[in-house]
């Protein structure tokens, strides 16, 4: 039986170019396995995220020491936390369709369309949500990942478009 751990790396920190090369080169030469990752520029910043297994003969310190000291910016924060989930992903998180809202700012955007979704039984696998410059003012972008099940996706679909109506904002399903 192998002795290994699961935990949850995160890092942020001030953006630049090689940030994933520098993290995910120091963790495979250190023997760090990798599942479910993200990285996303947040701002000016960055966030990498990510469920990996540190083999047994691995130190958790020495992996945190390791980061540190691979060529990331000073103003960086690395946290690396026992997860007690494993890295199998259940039937419901398998993406189905991706949604998209777009327009103006609409504050309530993202609590309002989760209730959508859990109202539909639809799991949210990833969000992403970013604001550019537009014309007199800002677009607004909110992207989710579903999980949405056959026999709910005509009255899920019905509800995602009345609701962006009523905010004034477009929306688009895509199948994934």
């Amino acid at each position: 039986m192998s002795n290994n751990m699961n935990y949850i790396l995160r890092i942020t920190g001030s953006d630049d170019v090689g940030h994933i090369a520098n993290i995910t080169g120091y963790l495979f030469e250190t023997g760090v396995n990798l599942a479910d990752t993200t990285f996303a520029v947040l701002g000016t910043g960055f966030e990498f995220s990510s469920l990996v297994e540190l083999l047994s003969d691995v130190d958790v310190n020495d992996v945190e020491e390791g980061l540190r000291a691979c060529g990331l910016p000073e103003d960086t924060r690395i946290s690396l936390q026992p997860a007690s989930y494993n890295f199998d992903r259940l039937d419901d998180s398998v993406i189905t369709h991706v949604v998209e809202f777009s327009g103006g700012d609409r504050p309530g955007l993202v609590a309002r369309m989760s209730e959508v979704f859990g109202k539909y039984d639809a799991n949210i696998v990833r969000m992403s949500s970013r604001r550019s410059e537009a014309g007199n003012g800002y677009d607004y972008r909110t992207r989710f990942a579903v999980n949405i099940k056959a026999d709910t996706y005509k009255a899920l679909e019905t509800a995602l478009y009345n609701t962006a109506g009523s905010l004034r904002l477009n929306c688009a399903v895509e199948k994934a």
